[in-house]
This record gives structure tokens, sequence and C-alpha cells, in this order.
């Protein structure tokens, strides 16, 4: 990071991020993503994912500022001195989850999940998922509200509403946890190894409707869930010594 750093900036429609905006780009310059070497999303942690989702491919490294509701993959706002924050900031390289998904009328997706994947039923009646882990069976059958896979960044969010476990950054684990499981009734989940491929089969889809979302993306009627861990995709965020990531995740676990 020099002076001469080309920085991105990209704000959420609010309006505390459209006036921030345009004061960054008064005075550090407009420049596409394409032609950055620098990512500054203003907003929290929804327009984040969104931006990792949307420009993740690019390699570039990311410094967001919050400018929203939640913002626990961002840091502070502050205009001044942005450029000594950058140089000074500190790496964390996230790795997201690869989702693949056949639903019901035989379509097949593909989407990542920076956070979580997220099975959850459709309907009043509980889900019954089949849980394989690298291609051995694992748990015949869960009776549930539905099951995630979380990564450490995302482990702190809807994962650990659930009464999931926190993750360290850099463990190489990904979380896996049941919502609200019926049978069996004590399976709190499982932390597991990051190169494993988690597949999730739904049982009774006809009476049991099952939908699937990878961070904001949703499917639904799905048959079958394939998660794994990217082995080519990996994003590096930027964050204040005195405020990063992992000290966030830590410091989560101490929170009464």
């Amino acid at each position: 990071m020099n002076q001469s750093s080309r920085i991105a900036f990209l704000a959420s429609p609010a309006l505390e991020a459209q006036r921030a905006l345009a004061e960054l780009q008064r005075e550090h310059g407009a420049h596409a993503p394409e032609q950055a070497d620098i990512l500054c999303p203003l907003g929290g942690d929804g327009f984040m994912l969104q931006t990792l989702h949307r420009y993740g491919g690019l390699g570039k490294p990311v410094f967001g500022m919050k400018l929203g509701t939640v913002g626990f993959l961002m840091n502070h706002h502050r205009s001044e001195d942005l450029l000594a924050r950058i140089a000074a900031a500190e790496p964390a390289k996230l790795r997201p989850l690869e989702m693949r998904v056949t639903s019901r009328s035989g379509a097949v997706e593909q989407s990542l999940a920076y956070n979580e994947v997220s099975l959850l039923r459709q309907t009043h009646q509980a889900a019954h998922i089949r849980i394989d882990l690298n291609g051995q069976t694992r748990l015949d059958e869960l009776v549930c509200d539905g099951v995630m896979v979380a990564t450490p960044a995302g482990s702190t969010a809807y994962n650990y509403s659930a009464h999931g476990p926190i993750l360290p950054l850099g463990s190489h684990t990904i979380a896996l946890t049941p919502l609200a499981p019926f049978r069996p009734r004590r399976w709190r989940g499982a932390i597991l190894k990051a190169d494993t491929e988690v597949r999730f089969q739904v049982l009774d889809q006809d009476k049991r409707p099952v939908s699937v979302t990878a961070d904001s993306h949703e499917v639904r009627d799905v048959l079958e869930v394939t998660i794994r861990e990217s082995s080519e995709r990996m994003v590096t965020l930027l964050f204040d010594p005195e405020h990063n990531l992992e000290e966030r995740i830590l410091s989560e676990q101490f929170v009464a």
C-alpha cells in the first residue's frame, strides 16, 4: 500500500454510506474494482458479503468500513488517515464454502458461502435429512427444523445463535450445526476438518420440502446438497490491528 494505490469505494444504498462514498471519492478518487488495488465497501456485513460474492474473484484485498447495522466484518468508519490505516492493517484470509444443490426439478445450481450454508424446512413439517461425510453416512436421519455448515468467519453469526461452536480463524475447521433437532434429541453437531465433503440428502421430499441458502442465495425444494471448502477461491480482508478479526472471534467466546 502506498500513496499511489488505487481504492475502489463501494457503498450500500443507505444514505450515510452514500454520503461517505462521495466524501472518500473526492479525496482519493473513483476507481472501478477491476482497476483498483484495494476494495473498500461501505455498509454493514450484508453489503460486505455482497462485495465478496461480486468481486472476490478479482483477488483484491478488502478493507471495509462500517456504515450499517451489523459490522462484524468491517472496520470503524473514519475517513482521516485512511491510507495509513490500510498500510498498517492486518490480513485475514478466508476461504468460502462451495455449495452444489440438486432440486426436485432436476436443476443443479452452485454457489459460494462466506458465512454459512443452511437447510431449512419449508412447511410446518419437520425436515428429515441424511448426513454423509466424505461419502460415509454418519447420521441416517436427522429430524429437525434444519441444519447448517458454517465457516470460522460465519461461526459467530447464525451458527452461534443456533448454539453452534465459535471457530478460531485459521483453525482449518467448519461447523456442522443442527437447528432445533428433534431426533437424535441430544445431537449438538460436530466440528469438522475444513476439507471434509458434507452431503445432505433430503428424505421424504414430497411431504417434507426443504430449502437451502448459501449466504443470500436460496434454492427451494432441494433433493441433495453437497458442501466443501473452496480450494480455488480465497479472499483477504484487512483489519485495523487493534480490532482484527481473530481478536473479534476470540472475544465473542467471552461474552456473557
